[in-house]
């Protein structure tokens, strides 16, 4: 099953179709694996075999899509908080993004007017255990939890445990590079009606535009879209 959902993953943006070698290659695994596992994906009907034999999503994943979408389709009040964050920014691009197992999502954003921005696909899978978005998405994580995040991502454990300790009592995180060179973000929480973090806000940007002077310049519209986030309710600790 997990073998199978990898493969699906090898489709993207870059990739929208594929070959069985590709796949194979890409993958690292044997090719009777792959063709089975194909097979298999091609009967559910979501792989789909074009007329030169390269393979490309199949028409199975629509009913699944429309779902995702219907589901995480952020109310007309949130969108224009990201959007009013955004312009209150000085352009800058607003995320939120929640946490799924051990990494994080970006599941709404709106693209900033600064001309050199930093690119987020909504629903790209990003370590938990750097950026703003992540600190914060960690501080409301138990300790077991933080130490398995440390071990999968081959990462000190106390550095990022006190990276989630920062962010719970400051109710924010900042980071610079971390992910990513030159690529810095300042991130608040967002709760839910039991006060567990739900999701984090986050601006996003070059390094150059996220110097301690603007990031101080930043926090009072990001806390206060943060407030707004918490109090529309429309997230709930366990998406």
């Amino acid at each position: 099953m997990l073998r199978a959902l990898d493969l699906l993953a090898l489709f993207d943006e870059s990739h929208r179709t594929r070959s069985v070698r590709e796949l194979v290659d890409a993958s690292g695994l044997a090719k009777s694996t792959v063709v089975r596992l194909v097979a298999t994906l091609e009967e559910r009907g979501l792989l789909w075999v074009q007329s030169d034999g390269r393979l490309t999503p199949g028409a199975g994943l629509l009913r699944w899509a429309a779902l995702a979408q219907e589901a995480w389709r952020l109310p007309l009040e949130a969108v224009e908080c990201l959007r009013v964050l955004s312009v209150e920014s000085g352009g800058e691009s607003s995320r939120i993004y929640v946490r799924q197992g051990t990494s994080r999502v970006c599941v709404a954003q709106h693209e900033g007017t600064q001309q050199l921005r930093h690119v987020v696909r909504i629903g790209e899978e990003m370590p938990l255990w750097a950026g703003a978005s992540g600190h914060v998405l960690l501080s409301g994580c138990t300790d077991a939890f933080l130490r398995r995040v440390a071990k999968g991502a081959g990462q000190d454990p106390e550095v990022l445990a006190e990276r989630a300790r920062l962010a719970a009592e400051r109710g924010w995180a900042a980071s610079d590079g971390e992910r990513e060179r030159s690529v810095a973000a300042v991130a608040a929480r967002v709760t839910d009606d039991q006060g567990r973090v739900a999701a984090a806000v986050s601006l996003g940007g070059p390094s150059s535009r996220f110097t301690a002077e603007h990031i101080e310049a930043f926090l009072p519209v990001l806390t206060k879209a943060a407030r707004e986030l918490t109090e529309l309710r429309f997230l709930s600790a366990g998406s």
